[in-house]
C-alpha cells in the first residue's frame, strides 16, 4: 500500500489526471505532429459530443459506423454482389502495423466465440500484412476471385507495402474478372480519395479515418471494424465499441486508487523505471487470445520507446519495455523457465472463468477448460511464493541438486480474471491495454503517440529499392559510389548474384501458376 501511495502522488505530481482529461477533451497533445490523439472517440456514444476545431468528431464517427452497417449488412446479405453476380464469401484484409495486427487479435478473439461464430458461418476473415510474396501466396490460397472482396488499409494510400501488396491482389482479381471488377470487389479505408479513385476503387466505397486515430490505436476506427463486420457483422462489433467505451469511461472517471488501467499502468511503470526490469510477458490462459500479445507489442514498444521527453531532453530513467507472449499452457514449455528461476519478468496473466469452447471428458477429474485454468492459477502462485531450501530437504532432494531446484519467488505478475470472452470483454481489454500505455507515457513526460523511430529504415528501403533497380538496369553490382556500409554492400551484391533469373528481357507480370496461372507464370518446381 505505501508503494502504490507514493506511485499515486507520483501521478499527481506528474499531472496524469489532467493528461488523461486533455487526451479525451481532443487537445493537441501529440505535439510533435500537432495531432489530437481521440482513438476514444472511435468507440463514443452516439449521444456524446465531442468539439474539435469547432466540429463535433462524434458526429464524424457515427457517420462511418452507419456507412460501415449499411454496407457490410448489404454484402453479407447478398444485396451486394461481385462482378459475375456471386455473393461475397471471403474478404481479404490487406494492411500493415496497427491496419493488421489490432484487426487480427479481435478477428482471432471472436473466431470460436459461439454467438460471433454463428455470424460468421460461411464467410472467412483473411489478413495479408508482409510485402513477402509468400504472404501473398497464403491469403489468396483457395479463394475465388468471384466471391472475395479485398479491403485495402491506408491513410495516405502511399504505404510502400500495403501498396505493392494492393498492386499484387488487384491483379489477381483483373487477370480473372476484368478491370471493371474492381469497383465490386476491392474498397478501402483511406483519407486520399485521389489516388483511391486513381487505383479504380469507387469513391463511394472510401471508407474515412482521421489523423486523430494512431495507426495502433485503430481497430475501433474504420481499419477494424469495416473487415471484421464483414465477417462478424455489425451487431457484434458494436457489443466490442461498447467494451471499450466501458473501460474509457472508468479510465476518464474513477478515482485513482479505484481506477484499474492507472493502477495497472503505474504498477507497471514502477517495475520498469524503479525496479529496472526490461521486460513484460503477457500471456493469455486463452487460446482465442493469442494475436493479443503481438498486438499490445506495437501499441506498448512504439508508443513508449522513446529516449526523449516531451520537450526533446534524454531521459535519466529507462521507459518503454520489451513486451512478449504466447498462450498458457504452450509458454511453459517454452520460456518459462527463464521466469522462473533466470531473469525477473513481471507477467500478466489473462484467464476466463467460462471457456468459448466447453470440453469435458467422462472419467477425468475436471474438464478441459479446468485444466488450463489450473495451470492459471498456479503459475502466478509459483511466481509469488516460490520454493525454498528446507522445503526441499523436506521432500528429500539431494543437496547437490537443491540449488537447481530452487525457486526464489517473489517475482511481480498481475492476474486478469474476465467472466468469458466475447466480443464486449475482447474491446475492454484492448482498451484496458491502451489506457495502461497513455498513463506511462503521461506520468515518464514523452510523447506515446508518435513514432518516429519507424522512419530511418523507410528511407534507407527506398534508397535500396532505387540502388537495386539500377544496379539491375545497368547490369552491374552495388558499388562503394552507391553509398551503403562495406556489410550491406557485400549483402546486397550477394543477393544480386543469386537473383539474376529476374532478368527478364521484357517487362512483364510475374507469378506462381498457382496465384495466376498465366502463360508468363513460374511452376512450383522452378526456382
Amino acid at each position: 500500500p505505501k508503494t502504490l501511495d507514493l506511485l499515486f502522488e507520483l501521478a499527481e505530481e506528474a499531472g496524469l489526471r489532467e493528461k488523461i482529461q486533455a487526451m479525451f477533451s481532443g487537445e493537441q497533445i501529440n505535439e510533435t505532429e500537432h495531432r489530437s490523439v481521440l482513438h476514444t472517440a472511435t468507440r463514443a456514444a452516439r449521444s456524446e459530443e465531442l468539439m474539435v476545431d469547432g466540429k463535433n468528431v462524434v458526429e464524424d464517427v457515427w457517420r462511418v459506423l452507419d456507412k460501415i452497417k449499411h454496407f457490410t449488412n448489404a454484402v453479407r446479405n447478398g444485396e451486394w454482389l461481385g462482378a459475375t453476380g456471386k455473393p461475397i464469401k471471403s474478404v481479404v484484409a490487406i494492411g500493415i502495423g496497427g491496419s493488421f495486427l489490432g484487426p487480427l487479435f479481435v478477428h482471432t478473439a471472436l473466431r470460436t466465440e459461439p454467438a460471433a461464430s454463428v455470424k460468421a458461418q460461411g464467410r472467412q476473415l483473411r489478413f495479408l500484412a508482409n510485402v513477402d510474396p509468400v504472404d501473398v501466396a497464403r491469403a489468396l490460397n483457395g479463394l475465388n476471385q468471384e466471391t472475395t472482396m479485398v479491403v485495402i488499409v491506408s491513410k495516405t494510400f502511399t504505404t510502400a507495402e500495403t501498396m505493392l501488396n494492393a498492386r499484387t491482389v488487384r491483379k489477381w482479381i483483373t487477370s480473372e474478372l476484368g478491370e471493371e471488377a474492381v469497383s465490386k470487389h476491392m474498397v478501402a479505408v483511406s483519407t486520399n480519395t485521389k489516388l483511391v479513385t486513381q487505383f479504380g476503387i469507387d469513391p463511394d466505397n472510401i471508407f474515412e479515418f482521421w489523423d486523430w486515430v494512431g495507426g495502433r490505436y485503430s481497430v475501433c476506427s474504420a481499419v477494424g471494424m469495416l473487415p471484421l463486420s464483414l465477417q462478424y457483422g455489425f451487431g457484434v462489433m458494436e457489443q466490442f465499441l461498447e467494451g471499450a467505451r466501458d473501460i474509457d469511461q472508468h479510465f476518464l472517471n474513477a478515482p485513482f486508487e479505484k481506477n484499474i488501467p492507472v493502477t495497472l499502468g503505474l504498477v507497471n511503470l514502477w517495475n520498469i523505471s524503479f525496479l529496472h526490469y526490461p521486460a513484460r510477458a503477457i500471456l493469455p490462459y486463452c487460446q482465442a487470445l493469442s494475436k493479443l500479445a503481438p498486438h499490445i507489442q506495437q501499441v506498448s514498444m512504439e508508443s513508449n520507446g522513446k529516449g526523449v521527453d516531451m520537450a526533446g531532453n534524454p531521459l535519466k530513467f529507462e521507459s518503454g519495455e520489451i513486451d512478449f507472449g504466447e498462450p498458457g499452457t504452450n509458454g511453459q514449455h517454452s520460456f518459462y523457465q527463464l521466469i522462473h528461476q533466470g531473469r525477473v519478468i513481471p507477467c500478466d496473466f489473462i484467464g476466463t472463468i467460462k471457456s468459448q469452447q466447453s470440453v469435458y471428458l467422462k472419467g477425468e477429474i475436471v474438464s478441459n477448460h479446468d485444466e488450463l485454468m489450473c495451470n492459471f492459477f498456479a503459475q502466478a502462485d509459483a511466481l509469488a511464493t516460490g520454493k525454498n531450501a528446507v522445503e526441499l530437504r523436506a521432500e528429500n532432494v539431494p543437496d547437490n541438486l537443491i540449488p537447481h531446484k530452487t525457486f526464489t519467488g517473489n517475482r511481480p505478475s498481475t492476474s486478469i480474471l474476465l467472466p468469458e470472452l466475447n466480443a464486449y470483454t475482447t474491446g475492454q481489454i484492448l482498451a484496458l491495454y491502451e489506457a495502461m500505455v497513455a498513463v506511462k507515457g503521461f506520468v515518464w513526460g514523452i510523447n506515446s503517440f508518435d513514432q518516429w523511430g519507424v522512419e530511418l529504415g523507410k528511407v534507407l528501403a527506398s534508397k535500396c529499392r532505387s540502388k537495386m533497380n539500377s544496379a539491375r538496369t545497368q547490369k552491374r553490382l552495388i558499388e562503394a559510389s552507391d553509398g551503403f556500409n562495406f556489410s550491406t554492400t557485400r549483402l546486397l551484391n550477394r543477393y544480386l548474384k543469386g537473383k539474376t533469373f529476374l532478368q527478364y528481357p521484357e517487362p512483364k507480370d510475374v507469378f506462381p501458376c498457382d496465384i495466376i496461372d498465366s502463360e508468363n507464370c513460374i511452376p512450383p518446381d522452378v526456382e
